[in-house]
């Protein structure tokens, strides 16, 4: 068969990414796809995996994926005639510890939501289920009979099959030998089909080639950050174990096993992964390495001690081959900086569960701009510029790997690759014993440890405490400084319980959302509220669109109306055409034909893409200002003391100030409900302003505070967090935004908006030491109706607050019960915001 000279889209890879790409874009009608893959089909890194299909995963899209996966091969074997490999024996998910046993409840609270009919067993009924397992030590299993295992080989055949019989044409034997780029989009693919060389023009290119996609994608000088990672596991030989065996995951002893063959396929994520360094990964087909039990020894031993007859039981086969895996172990999906360039690569851990899930939204994406799930979690743009060094990649890749079977608690940081961005007052949040988070790769701070204690008076200066008592932190430079903090910060942490008053004891929420807290976030919030904070939000992208048609192009792509005079600032979305909502940002004026957008700290990449995809030229100027937003009922007072200019602007206004001797663009906004201003100023006076505003402040009460002190009040005023409470999938009409909707204009979505079936609903629970963490099933009249989007404790209202989408017509008084850690909690559904209704502590100036 010979390579056609052009085509309407070329795919890249012979795995089951490829293959089910290729496959989606032909049922979406494309003619005249060609997919391409060097030695034969899955001789890359799928033949080799161990095919585990886990349906509830750890977001909402992932979940989808992996059962719309499911859904595929029925369809699959229809329309070939093939079998996909599938073996539907179900799956055990064993918890030894109390702290797996509460990960297992919250696992079951979410299967709920997506009606999956998993089960928590005893230790006891696990083992009547599959009688080989020792469970002695067994706390709880969850049982969730829609998972099972792949044939990865026969999976990606059927898909390939599919794909032909759609009209796809399927070359191997062919190497990508260079990507044409005119004018930033890709312009056709060469290749070598044996010592023949071949041009195939293409104004799209899917680059699926498994561990070799970051070498593929850097012919066309874009950063795929796939780390090929050495994986390992064994086969045992024969001893009548029977087909019907369900799946087994033991996670506390980083073991995972499954029938194959009449004997048990045995892996597991060890604590020292390798990388496989090489520049041509994959060059040679179904590449393995040699066996190296001493690495395995852990896995094997925990495998031999849940199913005793292991230690009877000779290896006869050992797979040791590359996994690609990425920085944060999720998929790279998307377009790249190259338009008509996109990825579908890294994937590790259950890329083979998803496989058919990516096809489908990869194909939307390309076909119709926006896929049907929200996946920013998975696109490729969810990382910044920071991604295309090697280094910081493997370091975040094998940090990824070495945890993937450890509890993640919410709120829990991890140190690899850190610091690396850091705002201009980084040195002085050190200095006060700051807990740092971090964000696309931005140290921010959580909450400062020194605010654990009582609230000073006013006059006083707030205390030194947590990692500060232990050391005088400088600006330095040296990649142990955040670890050097963070563990600073865990002592503290560790001594202010036992520090802790009985209030601050009776305030530590139960369960989870006790366990990544400090009673600093409670006094951070209620300095706020009465006397002042001040938070660094530097981090936040900020993006700015200049040119005589900058007004035009923004209206067209934003709901909000932006027509207003310079200095106004404008909360708005970007819609999709089904007025689902890709961004939530704020849009200030700056002049005439300047507009400058800020938007979250990880969402810059992703919205500065949407814009240019619509034709709007944009200049990502986030590194360019620090921002620090000064909120409470004495900040008047505190700016007033630095700056002689007229502080009395009104709300949703701009203006040019000074603060002492530094240049600021003040914006009346807030995110916390309390009056004051966002302050930017080039980054280089970032930190003489934060100095002054704290010198300032400090004689007042005000506190230094962070994100979780921010989270905690948003909730309260019932603002939005985009990826959360607001996605995609969501509309301003649904979301209770549609006063943020302009009605005079005409804009990308909006015929898409429609009544809302549905509604975003605040829920107040009974009992306030119960908090949601997000994911929390919810039931209406007894029956599953929902998943929290969001919650946490609200300190100024106290009480615990979630956000859940409920049917229409659900009102204020209404009750229903949220699913905590295994527990059925009251909760009433209120009017909001809870806090400030009126907003007058916002609109008005201070008394």
């Amino acid at each position: 068969m010979e390579l056609p000279n052009s085509a309407r889209a070329v795919v890249i890879g012979g795995g089951v990414a490829g293959c089910s790409v290729a496959y989606h874009l032909a049922r979406l009608g494309w003619s005249e796809v060609i997919l391409v893959e060097r030695h034969e089909l899955t001789e890359g890194t799928t033949w080799h995996s161990a095919g585990f299909v886990g349906q509830l995963r750890s977001t909402v899209t992932q979940t989808k994926m992996i059962m719309y996966s499911a859904g595929l091969y029925p369809e699959l074997a229809e329309l070939t005639g093939m079998d996909p490999g599938w073996h539907g024996v179900g799956g055990l998910r064993l918890a030894t510890t109390p702290e797996r046993v509460e990960e297992s409840l919250r696992l079951a609270g979410a299967g709920e939501t997506y009606g999956l009919g998993l089960s928590v067993l005893s230790g006891a009924e696990a083992k009547e289920m599959l009688p080989l397992l020792d469970v002695r030590d067994v706390r709880a299993a969850l049982w969730l009979p829609g998972d099972g295992w792949l044939d990865p080989a026969l999976l990606a055949r059927a898909l390939a099959a599919g794909a032909e019989k759609l009209g796809v044409r399927i070359f191997t034997g062919t190497r990508v030998t260079g990507l044409d780029v005119v004018g930033g989009e890709v312009s056709g693919v060469r290749l070598a089909l044996g010592a023949e060389e071949w041009s195939v023009q293409a104004d799209t290119v899917v680059i699926a080639a498994g561990a070799a996609s970051g070498r593929v994608g850097r012919l066309a000088g874009v950063d795929i950050p796939v780390v090929p990672i050495k994986h390992q596991y064994v086969v045992t030989e024969p001893f009548d174990v029977p087909s019907s065996m369900p799946t087994v995951r033991d996670p506390d002893n980083i073991v995972y096993f499954r029938e194959e063959g009449g004997g048990i396929l045995v892996g597991g994520y060890i604590r020292t992964p390798e990388i496989w360094d090489t520049g041509n990964p994959l060059e040679e087909p179904r590449t393995l390495f040699a066996a190296d039990m001493p690495k395995f020894q852990e896995s094997w031993e925990s495998a031999a001690r849940r199913v005793p007859a292991l230690g009877r039981t000779g290896i006869v086969k050992v797979v040791h081959g590359p996994e690609a895996f990425t920085p944060d172990g999720e998929f790279l999906l998307g377009e790249t900086a190259v338009r008509g360039l996109w990825a579908a690569a890294g994937f590790c851990v259950h890329g083979l569960a998803a496989a058919g899930g990516v096809g489908k939204i990869m194909a939307e994406w390309i076909v119709d701009g926006s896929p049907e799930y929200d996946v920013f979690g998975m696109d490729l743009r969810r990382f910044g510029g920071h991604a295309r060094s090697s280094s910081w990649a493997r370091a975040k890749a094998l940090d990824s790997y070495s945890k993937y079977y450890d509890i993640v608690y919410p709120g829990e940081e991890r140190t690899a690759a850190r610091p690396l961005r850091r705002s201009p007052a980084w040195v002085r949040h050190a200095e006060l014993g700051a807990e740092f988070g971090e964000k696309s790769g931005w140290e921010r701070v959580n909450w400062f440890e020194s605010n654990a204690g009582p609230s000073p008076e006013a006059g006083g200066v707030p205390g030194r405490g947590g990692a500060s008592e232990a050391r005088e932190l400088r600006e330095t430079e040296g990649v142990g400084e955040v670890q050097e903090v963070q563990e600073g910060g865990r002592e503290a942490q560790k001594a202010q319980r036992g520090r802790e008053t009985r209030g601050d004891r009776e305030a530590r929420p139960a369960g989870w959302a006790g366990r990544v807290w400090s009673p600093a976030i409670r006094q951070e919030c209620l300095a706020t509220r009465d006397a002042a904070g001040l938070f660094d939000q530097t981090s936040f992208s900020k993006l700015e669109i200049s040119g005589h048609q900058a007004l035009m192009r923004l209206q067209r792509v934003c709901a909000g109306q932006l027509d207003r005079p310079p200095g106004s600032i404008v909360y708005t979305q970007l819609l999709n055409e089904r007025g689902g909502i890709e961004a939530d940002l704020t849009v200030t004026r700056l002049a005439e034909d300047r507009f400058r957008l800020v938007t979250g700290t990880a969402f810059g990449v992703h919205d500065a893409a949407w814009l240019r995809g619509h034709g709007l030229d944009v200049r990502d100027v986030t590194s360019a200002h620090a921002c620090y937003c000064l909120w409470g009922p004495r900040a008047l007072d505190i700016l007033g003391t630095l700056s002689d200019d007229d502080l009395t602007f009104g709300y949703m206004r701009a203006r040019e100030i000074s603060v002492g001797n530094v240049p600021v663009l003040a914006q009346r906004v807030t995110f916390v409900g309390e009056f004051g201003w966002e302050l930017y100023c080039p980054s280089e006076y970032g930190l003489t302003l934060w100095d002054a505003l704290m010198e300032a402040g400090t004689p007042y009460g005000m506190r230094p505070a962070g994100y979780r002190a921010i989270d905690s009040m948003r909730l309260e005023k019932g603002y939005r967090v985009w990826g959360m409470d607001i996605t995609p999938e969501t509309t301003p009409v649904e979301a209770g935004l549609g006063f943020a909707v302009a009605k005079d204009k005409d804009f990308l979505g909006r015929s898409a908006l429609e009544a809302a079936a549905r509604s975003l609903a605040c829920l107040v629970l009974d009992d306030p030491r119960q908090v949601c963490l997000a994911g929390e099933p919810v039931r209406l009249g007894g029956a599953p109706a929902s998943r929290v989007t969001s919650g946490g404790y609200g300190h100024r209202v106290e009480r615990s607050i979630a956000y859940a989408y409920l049917p229409a017509g659900t009102a204020p008084g209404d009750r229903v019960e949220v699913g905590v850690t295994g527990t059925w909690v009251g909760a009433t559904v209120v009017a909001e915001p809870l806090y400030d209704p009126a907003s007058d502590r916002i609109r008005h100036l201070p008394a």
